[in-house]
């Protein structure tokens, strides 16, 4: 190929192109906030080594259905404690990382990082048998509450109820813990594969159940009681936010519903701020709330409707009354 040819070809009109993009890319502002510089020998978490943690997680909690298959009585207590080990190297390395992130100096490696890591670890671990009886009852509840359901099995590898429900009883217990970043990548990663999004902050009770699941969003602040199911489309979410000096948003105010005991909210029924529904209770498909319920209320949308234009009747002057029929 010729000179010509070669100085009027894309890749060498493209260069100095390629130098104004990194330079561009480069600027001070954005540059800050979009780039991060790791701390000594901290990278940021690895969401490969937590995939690999939470599938080992899987396999502890339930044995034989994940991980190795083959597993029986005898050689249980061997695969258990393989598996806890390895889990715990993971984890430790991984809050590590996720500590290390959230320095306040992020320019000074922290010694005293890996030795917190490790306790943190160490207590999630001693968890895990209390996070093991709840997803039981998880189960259970999803088996009991699915007709559709064949076997409690079945309800372990094929529901999404059960995945997002392992993701999120495991990110809790590490939201609980203080240990920072970890629990909100995990829960995205039940989020991204089950389409339900859980906040790791959410108190659940025992016996959830999520039937089909798509579109639920259960915000930070949550209370769920125990007992309680959800349809797909569910939200619980906040009605407003609080700011503080300069408009910035006030972080951590509870402002989200608390559901108590035994209550069932059906598909695409949306629940906003920081109300109490109470035990029992049932809400119907495509309720919009906004306000507390007593216990074993049925809310319905057309007696929600009612409701509501009574009480805007109620406040109008007399002479501008509805005349009865």
């Amino acid at each position: 190929m010729s000179g010509s040819k070669m100085d009027t070809s894309p890749f060498r009109r493209g260069l100095p192109e390629i130098e104004r993009i990194t330079d561009a890319l480069c600027a001070p502002a954005p540059y800050q906030t979009m780039t991060y510089e790791s701390v000594g020998d901290s990278p940021m978490p690895s969401l490969e080594a937590l995939s690999e943690m939470m599938s080992r997680l899987r396999a502890a909690l339930f044995p034989g259905y994940f991980g190795n298959t083959r597993i029986s009585a005898s050689s249980l207590r061997y695969h258990l404690a393989a598996n806890l080990d390895s889990i715990f190297r993971l984890l430790s390395e991984q809050i590590r990382r996720g500590i290390c992130f959230t320095c306040a100096d992020t320019q000074q490696a922290c010694p005293q990082c890996g030795h917190e890591a490790e306790e943190k670890a160490l207590a999630f671990l001693s968890g895990l048998p209390r996070i093991r009886d709840l997803l039981a009852s998880d189960v259970k509840a999803a088996y009991e509450g699915d007709p559709a359901a064949k076997t409690p099995g079945e309800t372990i590898f094929c529901y999404p109820s059960i995945t997002a429900m392992t993701n999120h009883r495991i990110a809790n217990s590490l939201y609980t813990l203080e240990v920072p970043l970890i629990p909100r990548i995990i829960s995205e990663m039940a989020h991204s594969r089950t389409g339900i999004d859980i906040h790791p902050g959410a108190t659940i009770g025992e016996q959830f159940f999520i039937d089909h699941g798509t579109g639920v969003v259960i915000g930070e602040t949550s209370i769920i009681g125990k007992g309680c199911r959800l349809y797909q489309g569910v939200t619980l979410g906040a009605l407003s936010f609080i700011k503080g000096e300069g408009g910035t948003l006030v972080k951590g105010q509870p402002r989200h519903p608390i559901l108590e005991d035994k209550v069932t909210v059906y598909a695409g029924a949306t629940i906003l701020g920081r109300i109490t529904i109470g035990e029992g209770s049932t809400i119907g498909g495509n309720v919009w709330l906004t306000q507390s319920v007593p216990p074993r209320s049925r809310i319905m949308q057309q007696a929600l409707t009612q409701a509501r234009e009574f009480e805007a009747e109620k406040k109008r002057p007399m002479t501008l009354r509805k005349a009865k029929p």
